[in-house]
């Protein structure tokens, strides 16, 4: 991927799981295409959203050669890049590209929190590890670590192979900072579902977007309106999206994600442990917003 390639909406794929806990290739397969028929741009997988901290290499071996296969050379496959260790991620990195992956989503380490010296060798090795184009992962109230724009302007100025930043620290004054700093030598995309209209309008070029697993139309349609300037028309659908959207806000975005996708007809709730069904009360709140939106879904192309 160049840096052109880096726009529009990425959705960050969920992982479906069959009732043994093995991962559903067939389902997986059919649920990219049903995305991509819906205008996505790139497809990441496996993340946050993915579960992807749960799999093996082999499980995430097994995801991306399925996208690609399914996708071809029409669009590209991203795939995330998270580890404890330096040289795992490394080796997630260089396994990917074998795959036929195109991009790089790269995170900090899992368990780690180092400072500016330890976190630019960790992204410094995995960009190195590959000539892949990359995006750099920043998502503070994860992971613990924060890149600051002016340490982002550091890295992207040694690693041409750098073409893009998720920015996920919920703060959009953060966007506009990266963007003053690093004028358009990187994408900077929007990395939570409920500021997507925040984002574009702060200069985002991009969405990591999770609703997008049940909602590939709304999702395509709500960022090329912001994008285009067409104000009123875009906010009149985050007004239908944003109660939905805010499911991938907080810390059982997983399980919402999925419970989303699957009144949607795709897929079903099940995740691997830790993770648990969701409690009841959370469940009852959720599919309650989940329900009325299906209710008074707006008339877009599906």
């Amino acid at each position: 991927m160049q840096r052109s390639d880096w726009n529009g909406v990425f959705p960050a794929i969920t992982t479906p799981l069959k009732a043994d806990d093995s991962i559903d290739i067939e389902l997986f397969g059919r649920h990219i295409a049903w995305m991509a028929g819906h205008g996505c741009n790139a497809f990441v997988t496996p993340g946050s959203l993915g579960e992807g901290g749960l799999l093996t290499l082999d499980e995430k071996r097994s995801l991306w050669t399925r996208a690609v296969e399914v996708l071809g050379d029409a669009l590209p496959v991203v795939a995330a890049v998270g580890a404890c260790g330096t040289r795992e991620a490394v080796e997630i990195a260089r396994a990917a590209q074998e795959c036929g992956c195109r991009g790089l989503m790269v995170l900090p380490p899992y368990a780690y929190v180092g400072d500016w010296r330890e976190t630019r060798t960790h992204f410094a090795r995995v960009f190195e590890a590959t000539p892949l184009g990359c995006m750099l992962y920043n998502n503070p109230p994860a992971y613990g670590t924060d890149v600051l724009p002016e340490q982002l302007e550091e890295i992207a100025n040694d690693f041409p192979n750098l073409h893009a930043v998720k920015e996920s620290s919920g703060d959009i004054r953060r966007m506009t900072a990266i963007r003053a700093r690093l004028g358009d030598r990187l994408a900077v995309y929007i990395g939570i579902d409920d500021m997507v209209l925040e984002g574009v309008a702060a200069g985002a070029e991009g969405w990591i977007a999770g609703l997008v697993n049940g909602f590939p139309a709304e999702s395509v349609r709500l960022f090329e309106l912001a994008r285009d300037g067409r104000h009123d028309e875009a906010e009149e659908l985050y007004r239908w999206f944003l109660p939905l959207l805010r499911l991938d806000a907080g810390p059982q975005f997983v399980h919402l994600v999925k419970l989303a996708q699957a009144r949607a007809g795709w897929g079903n709730e099940r995740m691997r442990l830790p993770r648990l069904p969701v409690a009841q009360p959370l469940r009852d709140r959720a599919l309650s917003i989940i329900d009325v939106s299906m209710k008074i879904r707006p008339a877009i192309a599906r």
